[in-house]
């Protein structure tokens, strides 16, 4: 899959659906964005979009995607791709495509120190609240002072309250705290 031409990055990021994802592929244009890292990632083509906007437009040229996902541990009767079949899509792009199996506090806490330096976090709505609340204390370990982080907020009616959310960096920094263990005296 090469890189998004023009015409590509003006459809997605002005024109597709759904409307939410818009902001992502925008805030891919700054050329600042070479790793990627995704908590919850649903098909796998928001991905393989994302890429290929990353790779038109990254300053560096090569793209470091993580994907982390449930993927075949998903609850039964939970629809979602597996693992290999995701792998074999975004590899396709040519980009290092990293894929952690897991809930978002088991997968974060293994990855967590090799994600350092993530320019581009973005965190899927529908996961566990339990799982996501504790695997915001891993969060800080991946970003520097310009990374962007978008949250995926889905309200009753998908089509009309669907957005995602910048957090500052201090927002993340205090829900990482909340998240914190708590040590035994």
């Amino acid at each position: 899959m090469p890189a998004a031409s023009l015409v590509k990055y003006l459809y997605l990021s002005y024109v597709s659906s759904p409307r939410a994802e818009r902001s992502l592929y925008r805030s891919l244009r700054s050329g600042k964005v070479s790793t990627i890292v995704e908590v919850g990632i649903g098909d796998g083509r928001r991905a393989a979009r994302m890429i290929s906007v990353a790779q038109r437009y990254s300053r560096l040229g090569s793209v470091r995607y993580t994907g982390i996902d449930l993927f075949e541990a998903r609850p039964a009767g939970t629809a979602g791709p597996t693992l290999k079949s995701v792998h074999k899509l975004l590899s396709a792009s040519g980009a290092r495509v990293r894929l952690v199996p897991g809930d978002p506090f088991s997968a974060m806490a293994r990855a967590a120190n090799e994600l350092t330096g993530t320019d581009l976090v973005i965190v899927s709505a529908g996961h566990d609240v339990d799982s996501l609340a504790k695997a915001w204390f891993y969060v800080p370990r991946l970003l520097h002072p310009q990374s962007l982080l978008f949250v995926e907020h889905v309200g009753a009616d998908p089509k009309k309250d669907h957005h995602f959310e910048t957090l500052p960096l201090d927002r993340i920094k205090h829900l990482a705290k909340l998240s914190s263990p708590r040590r035994a005296a």
